[in-house]
């Protein structure tokens, strides 16, 4: 039996009503998480771009008053080597991060699923028993 089915009874109905109301509340969360989404990635955007763009503007403040000031800005060969070498192990890092991130994401979801599968095959179960009870209840009877 569907939802729309199960919902369609006696709306005097203890179980109907409440069925009613649980479907309008889920429904209501459901469409709300696009706009979360949404709002989550263009927070993050923006972010990052304010971010980019204060470093940006430092190495340029920083720039031009050495320029101006007559400061050498030469770097000798080993700091350079270091600073590069460094740059690229963060980088690994955070993509290693990344990664070991996004599979903690998928392995939630499909332990979310799982969970998921197994209340539905729960609830079948009971349902099962439930009849099964019923049916030796007004076997009795009879």
């Amino acid at each position: 039996m569907s939802k729309n089915e199960q919902t369609q009874g006696n709306p005097k109905d203890v179980f109907t009503a409440y069925q009613q109301n649980v479907d309008k509340i889920f429904t209501s969360i459901k469409q709300s998480v696009p706009q979360y989404h949404q709002s989550i990635t263009n927070v993050q955007q923006e972010y990052l771009q304010a971010y980019e763009n204060m470093v940006d503007s430092s190495i340029t403040l920083q720039k031009e008053f050495i320029t101006k000031s007559g400061i050498s800005k030469s770097i000798p060969e080993p700091a350079l080597k270091a600073i590069h070498d460094t740059t690229e192990e963060f980088v690994k890092a955070a993509s290693i991060q990344n990664q070991i991130t996004l599979a903690a994401i998928d392995a939630t979801q499909q332990n979310i699923k799982t969970f998921n599968d197994n209340a539905k095959s729960f609830a079948e179960l009971n349902k099962n028993i439930v009849q099964s009870w019923i049916s030796a209840f007004t076997a009795r009877n009879n």
